[in-house]
């Protein structure tokens, strides 16, 4: 069983940066594709990022791209998601996600939640205009 805690969260002025982590507690996690999900009031949770288990593939929403840049140490079994140029639209509270992909040849979308079997609690970002 994977445990997530996400880390990192906050209340930052429009244009600023805050970096997220999330550290999985009980297993080492470099077998697993990691991704970044957020949900507003009222809205759906929606992908942000996501980095494959061995760091060689990332992808980002299109809300995103540009400003957001996920990375992964797998040494430090530490997933961060910096965000930069935030702007009021992406206050959210933010869930880490994993999956095990290590040897998995199938196709899968990483972008979509249902893909993910472990889910953190969430941490809150607040942009304020």
């Amino acid at each position: 069983q994977v445990q997530l805690v996400e880390f990192g969260g906050g209340l930052v002025q429009a244009g600023g940066s805050l970096r997220l982590s999330c550290a999985p507690s009980g297993r080492t996690f470099s077998g697993y594709t990691m991704g970044w999900f957020r949900q507003a009031p009222g809205k759906e949770r929606e992908f942000v990022a996501f980095i494959r288990w061995s760091g060689d593939i990332a992808d980002y929403a299109d809300s995103v791209k540009g400003r957001f840049t996920i990375s992964r140490d797998n040494a430090k079994n530490t997933v961060y998601l910096q965000m930069d140029s935030l702007k009021p639209e992406d206050t959210a509270v933010y869930y880490c996600a994993a999956v095990w992909s290590l040897y998995y040849s199938g196709n899968r979308d990483y972008t979509r939640r249902t893909t993910y079997d472990y889910w953190g609690q969430g941490t809150q970002v607040t942009v304020s205009s």
